[in-house]
C-alpha cells in the first residue's frame, strides 16, 4: 500500500512539469519562422494574400499567443489534439498510427542494453583490472563515443548491403501480405538494425554503472558477512549483491527515456521507420505545428509513464524507499 501510495504522489507531482512543458514548447515553436499556412501555401505552389489569411482563420492562426495558448489547453482537457493540415486527420490519429513503431523500438533497444549492459557490467566487476575488463570497458567507451547514426549506417553497408542478411530499413516488408507469428518476424527482423543503432550508446552507459556499482557494493560489510558464512560467490553475487547494485540502473531507465526518445529521431530517419521520431522531424520541416505539439505531449506522457513504473519498481527493490514515504 505504501508503494502504490508513493507512485500516485510521484504520479500527481508530474502533471505541472507536463503543463509546463507543454507551455514552454508552444511558446518556443511561436519563435520559429513560418508557419502552417505558409507550408501549405509552398506546397500548392503560392497563392495570394486572401486565401492565406482565410487559412490562417480557419486554423485560429490569426489569434494572439495568448488566446491560441489558452485554446489549445483547453483542448487538451477533452484529450483533443487539434487537426493536422498537412497530413489531412485529427493529430490522435496522425500519431496512433506512428506510436506502435517508436513504442517498440524504444522497448527493444532498452532491453537489449539493460539485459546486455548488466551482464557485461557484473563481468567487469568479476574480473577488475583484468583483461576481461579492460576489454569490456574500451568497448563501452567506443560503443558511447560513436554517433548512433554512423552506427546505423555502418550496420546498413555491411548487414544489408554487402552480407544481405538484414533489411536496411522500414517496419515490415511492404510486398509480402504476412499475418500471424510470419508478420511478428518480420517486423523483428527490421527492428534488429535499429535497436543496436539505438542500444548500443545507452549499454555502453549501462555497463559502466553496473560496473561501479558492483564494485561499491562488493566492498560493503554484508557482502564479507555472506561470504563468511560459506556462502559460494555465485550466490553471494546473484542474491546479495545484484539487487543493491540493480538500484542506479533501475534508476537510470527513468532518466533515459526523455533521451531515448530523442535518439529515435536520428534512427527512425536513418532506418526510414514510421515512428514519432520521424514524424516530429516531419512536422519541423513543414512547420505542421499541432502534429509537433501532440507529439510532445505524447512523448511527455509516456517519460511519465516510464517514471511512475521505475518509481513502483524501485521501491519494490528498496524497502527504505516505502518507508521514509
Amino acid at each position: 500500500m505504501r508503494v502504490l501510495r508513493l507512485a500516485l504522489w510521484r504520479l500527481a507531482a508530474s502533471l505541472p512539469t507536463l503543463v509546463l512543458i507543454l507551455v514552454g514548447m508552444f511558446l518556443l515553436l511561436q519563435l520559429a519562422p513560418g508557419d502552417t499556412v505558409d507550408a501549405l501555401m509552398a506546397q500548392m505552389g503560392g497563392g495570394d494574400a486572401a486565401i492565406a489569411e482565410e487559412l490562417r482563420r480557419f486554423y485560429g492562426l490569426d489569434l494572439g499567443i495568448a488566446a491560441r495558448l489558452g485554446q489549445y489547453l483547453l483542448r487538451l482537457v477533452t484529450l483533443d489534439l487539434g487537426f493536422s493540415a498537412i497530413y489531412g486527420k485529427p493529430v490522435a490519429t496522425v500519431i496512433l498510427e506512428r506510436l506502435p513503431a517508436t513504442i517498440l523500438l524504444m522497448v527493444s533497444a532498452l532491453s537489449f542494453a539493460f539485459s546486455f549492459g548488466m551482464v557485461l557490467g557484473v563481468l567487469a566487476a568479476r574480473r577488475v583490472n583484468r583483461w576481461p575488463d579492460t576489454l569490456i570497458s574500451t568497448l563501452g567507451l567506443i560503443f558511447y563515443a560513436t554517433p548512433s547514426f554512423w552506427f546505423g549506417l555502418m550496420a546498413i553497408v555491411l548487414f544489408s548491403v554487402h552480407l544481405q542478411w538484414l533489411p536496411a530499413g522500414g517496419f515490415s516488408d511492404i510486398t509480402r501480405d504476412l499475418t500471424g507469428i510470419a508478420a511478428m518476424l518480420d517486423i523483428a527482423r527490421h527492428l534488429v538494425l535499429p535497436t543496436l543503432t539505438l542500444g548500443l550508446i545507452f549499454l555502453a552507459i549501462y555497463l559502466r554503472i553496473m560496473r561501479a556499482s558492483m564494485l561499491e557494493v562488493l566492498s560493503l560489510d554484508f557482502v564479507r558477512t555472506a561470504r563468511a558464512k560459506g556462502l559460494t560467490e555465485t550466490r553471494v553475487v546473484a542474491r546479495h549483491v545484484l539487487r543493491n547494485a540493480m538500484l542506479p540502473m533501475i534508476t537510470l531507465i527513468g532518466l533515459q527515456a526523455g533521451t531515448m526518445l530523442g535518439g529515435s529521431v536520428v534512427v527512425e530517419s536513418v532506418f526510414a521507420l514510421p515512428g514519432l521520431g520521424r514524424l516530429a522531424y516531419e512536422s519541423v520541416v513543414q512547420r505542421d505545428l499541432n502534429t509537433l505539439l501532440g507529439i510532445v505531449f505524447v512523448s511527455a506522457l509516456l517519460v511519465i509513464a516510464i517514471n511512475f513504473l521505475v518509481d513502483i519498481l524501485y521501491a519494490r527493490l528498496d524497502p527504505r524507499i516505502s518507508a521514509e514515504n
